[in-house]
């Protein structure tokens, strides 16, 4: 009979922004974060985009005690960030139920509802008309 293996605590957490879903788990570990496969420093290329995927670990002083391995899809950088926050701030609510006013303040939680307005029919864009010409 094969070995128990020991079994780490997992944490999961779904976040969204526009057109991005990060599925993301939470592993007691020692803070390495990687997102589809690669690490966050291959993934994001500018450091603003790291800062806002670290921000629920760094506010609620966990940096170092978990690992963040996360899928992302949809989108571009920025909404895939936002995404993974979100992600993480829910999978760490799970983790620790007192991390919530800190998150909550912090507005990590909260769904960021702005979505891309569809097109209309007779317009170019969302609300671009088609240019204007007297002759």
């Amino acid at each position: 009979m094969p070995k128990a293996k020991s079994e780490k605590i997992v944490f999961y957490g779904t976040g969204r922004r526009k057109k991005s879903i990060a599925r993301v788990r939470l592993v007691e570990g020692t803070g390495v974060i990687t997102i589809n496969g690669r690490s966050i420093d291959e993934y994001f290329g500018a450091e603003t985009l790291k800062v806002i995927v670290r921000q629920p670990l760094t506010s609620t002083n966990t940096v170092t005690k978990y690992d963040v391995i996360c899928k992302v899809v949809g989108g571009g950088f920025t909404g895939q960030a936002g995404a993974i926050r979100h992600g993480i701030s829910r999978a760490l609510l799970q983790a620790n139920d007192e991390f919530r006013p800190t998150l909550k303040s912090a507005g990590f939680l909260t769904r960021d509802p702005r979505m891309k307005e569809r097109k209309k029919y007779g317009l170019k864009k969302a609300r671009r008309a088609p240019q204007f010409s007297k002759r």
